[in-house]
């Protein structure tokens, strides 16, 4: 392990420049655009409103036929974000839906600061700001609209894009069209103009048709794969034997000559060291680029990575973990270590892992990139824009206002493409040939290899109990992993209540909302994990895996002291100190999350099931996506176990899910039914291993995710209330993986502590169980 560690060390240097970089780049707001009509429903770019048009603000503008424009900021990847967030802007400003319209905006410098489409963030960030914008579009209409009325605001009614007094109305195009109003709204300003009444709204909450589901149920959304460009050549890389380091010592490609429609290849140089080692092969079809990059032979000096196993970052990462002073505390009160010791046979301790997961979109990841007018151009679909355009402008190496990104529709993101590392390698084969359209597609193995994987871990969960073995005083929790952030945005480290900086995306789920005395949850990065692969931020991040552990456990403490799991949940959720919640996002703290909890077991009759043997319900329950802003969530999965076969079948989900005012209704049950199903797939089905430096499983073949017949009947519920809205792409994942596993304990006796749950693990138990 002493070489393992030596690698780890080494990466980490040869990282420090990059990290400053990336710091100062992530931090400068850069911008980043769209550039395709995707139908009726979504209005190309344009960096100016008509200049009939009234803009109040830039967010949005209604034109004097009274179409009214709403400008997102956030990608488009099946999840109808345009729809969510326009109906936040027309409720307010009491807009007629059928009026309303998105553009997916340009790059100018004004949207600086909104470009992450990731964390569950977009409502909840987009909340406030899009309320404000709509309020001063119709305080401005009704003005206007009064005094062509000749009356007063105060006399005035505004309903369905129209305001009407005294019998007679004016709709806002008209009062456009003939007030022609030019007043503008600060930011300022914005946040002092009153907002309605939950009463009164009309949009939010209530169902809508979506305004982006037309035009991809006919065709015509265009998606980054869709892109074309005249005189483009098409490219297939020919990967490394490893993620970094790896170097090209010689390429032959005779045998790729013989292909028609085969041009060259180009061995990629890249400045920034995100793909280095590249080799692509270029061609006039993307048929002829996929049989040449196979067809040539290639010889590279590999990486010192190139022998690393997942059992060995497992392994390196239980280590990090024995040393208290790896890593940062994000919480660290006093006293944990003496509670420990006082009763050292009445401390409670296990130890849980995860494996490597990828992300599998639909649409492997690909870029056209080429250089005209003085700029560089890379067309794609990406989640944040501003992480990736520095990152290009340093391997370009041009500075960043020459670099531009047009940016498409989503064939699935699930956090893969917040990683635009798969736009540099397009933007490098154009280069070496001078700047033409270079259309770089990764076929699915390809894509698999370079995925920036969620990242194996390894967690140590300790607590000590009191006298009666009933309640616990003090928790010690340790969790280690690779730090997508970490690698690649260290401008978003936070920095823990120690003073060290960590990745809130490789803890957050840990830092939990119980009351278990003098508590310290330490994160701890794998340096060995960062230096073998990109880690990446995937669908839920570490809340994916933190609540398998956590919930776990509680479970196992329960039983163990021969206590309801319910009601010992349920006795910790004290709402006191840190726990306690504070507005805007976290009003009620712990007691929301024990209502979501108790709101669940009255859904499911708790405690009188009835069910056949094998079978078995198991609860959960977590707060995804983040602490700072929590979707209070409770699950529970019934599933039956075949002792011969190992095999888990589960039948049923139910959530309960606290996410304050739902804006979407059909968005979010779609957002949760897939998110729940998402941790289906990684609690029982999906999974893959490291092996020789990179990842195993490279298709479907061997990589398994969760089948249509595998999908279990669902329930959910969202508890209605008047609280800020929160996010709820993500927190679906969290609950269903421990929910499985304490079911499976509940129906034949056994505990599982490594994910995915698999029959040969089942077996496995099961056998050592019966000895």
């Amino acid at each position: 392990m002493a070489k393992i560690e030596q690698i780890a060390k080494k990466s980490d240097a040869a990282r420090l420049s990059r990290r400053n970089f990336l710091m100062t780049a992530a931090g400068g707001g850069l911008m980043f655009g769209f550039a395709r009509k995707a139908g009726a429903a979504v209005t190309l770019p344009s960096p100016m409103p008509p200049e009939a048009a009234f803009e109040p603000n830039i967010w949005c503008a209604i034109a004097p036929d009274g179409a009214i424009n709403v400008n997102i900021v956030r990608a488009e990847m099946g999840q109808h974000v345009g729809t969510a967030l326009a109906r936040i802007i027309a409720d307010e400003m009491d807009a007629s839906w059928d009026k309303i319209k998105i553009t997916e905006v340009d790059t100018a410098p004004k949207w600086a600061g909104k470009y992450v489409t990731g964390g569950s963030w977009s409502v909840w960030d987009t909340w406030d700001t899009f309320r404000q914008a709509g309020a001063a579009a119709r305080s401005v209409m009704l003005e206007e609209g009064a005094k062509l009325l000749g009356t007063t605001p105060e006399r005035c009614t505004v309903s369905e894009s129209v305001v009407s007094a005294g019998g007679k109305s004016v709709s806002f195009g008209d009062i456009v069209a003939r007030a022609k109003p030019t007043r503008t709204f600060t930011p300022e300003e914005m946040a002092k103009l009153p907002l309605k009444p939950v009463a009164d709204r009309r949009l939010i909450s209530k169902p809508v048709p979506a305004l982006d589901i037309p035009d991809k149920t006919t065709g015509k959304a265009i998606y980054g794969i869709d892109v074309k460009l005249d005189g483009m050549l098409y490219g297939r890389p020919k990967m490394p034997p490893t993620r970094y380091a790896s170097k090209v010592v010689s390429v032959d490609d005779s045998a790729a000559k013989k292909i028609p429609g085969y041009e060259r290849y180009v061995v990629l140089d890249d400045p920034s060291g995100i793909v280095p080692g590249w080799v692509v092969a270029l061609a006039k079809t993307y048929p002829a680029a996929i049989r040449a990059a196979d067809a040539l032979k290639v010889q590279w000096n590999p990486g010192p990575t190139i022998h690393v196993s997942e059992a060995d970052i497992i392994e390196h990462g239980r280590k990090l973990t024995l040393n208290p002073k790896n890593g940062a505390c994000v919480f660290n009160d006093k006293g944990v270590d003496e509670a420990l010791a006082i009763h050292p046979n009445q401390v409670f301790e296990r130890r849980y892992t995860c494996a490597s997961v990828a992300h599998y979109q639909l649409e492997p990841v690909n870029a056209v990139a080429r250089h005209i007018d003085g700029m560089w151009e890379v067309h794609t679909g990406n989640q944040w824009q501003s992480l990736i355009l520095p990152q290009l402008a340093k391997s370009l190496q041009v500075p960043e206002e020459q670099v531009v990104m047009r940016t498409y529709m989503l064939g699935g993101g699930f956090g893969r493409r917040l990683n635009g590392d798969y736009c540099i390698p397009a933007a490098l084969a154009s280069k070496a040939i001078g700047g033409a359209p270079v259309k770089l597609i990764l076929t699915r193995s390809d894509d698999m290899e370079l995925d920036s994987i969620r990242s194996p871990s390894f967690q140590n969960i300790k607590v000590a109990l009191d006298n009666d073995r009933k309640k616990i005083t003090t928790m010690d929790y340790v969790a280690v992993a690779g730090w997508p952030t970490q690698v690649m945005a260290p401008a978003f480290l936070a920095t823990a209540e120690d003073g060290k900086k960590y990745d809130p995306f490789a803890i957050a789920g840990a830092d939990h909302w119980y009351d278990t005395g003098p508590t310290r949850v330490r994160a701890v990065s794998n340096d060995l994990a960062n230096a073998t692969f990109r880690p990446g931020w995937l669908r839920s991040v570490s809340a994916g895996w933190t609540p398998w552990a956590l919930e776990s456990f509680l479970d196992e403490v329960a039983h163990s002291t021969k206590q309801d799991p319910l009601e010992f949940r349920l006795s910790m959720f004290t709402a006191q100190g840190r726990n306690a919640g504070q507005a805007p996002n976290s009003v009620g703290g712990a007691k929301r999350q024990a209502a979501v909890l108790q709101r669940l077991a009255d859904k499911i009759g708790y405690g009188k099931e009835q069910l056949p043997d094998d079978t078995a319900i198991g609860i959960a329950t977590s707060f995804g996506q983040e602490r700072g802003m929590p979707t209070w969530t409770a699950g529970a999965a019934q599933v039956h176990v075949d002792r011969k076969t190992g095999v888990v079948t589960c039948q049923k989900l139910w959530l309960v899910l606290d996410a304050g005012i739902i804006v979407d209704p059909g968005g979010a049950l779609a957002q949760t039914e897939g998110a729940a199903l998402w941790g289906l797939s990684m609690a029982m089905f999906e999974g893959t291993e490291i092996v020789d430096g990179t990842i195993k499983d490279r298709n479907l073949n061997t990589y398994t995710p969760l089948r249509l017949p595998d999908v279990p009947e669902m329930d959910i519920e969202f508890v209605q209330n008047t609280e800020k809205p929160t996010g709820l792409g993500e927190p679906g994942v969290t609950v269903v993986a421990p929910a499985i596993g304490n079911a499976i304990f509940n129906a034949v006796g056994v505990r599982l502590r490594h994910l995915p749950m698999r029959p040969a693990d089942v077996r496995r138990e099961l056998q050592q169980h019966s000895r």
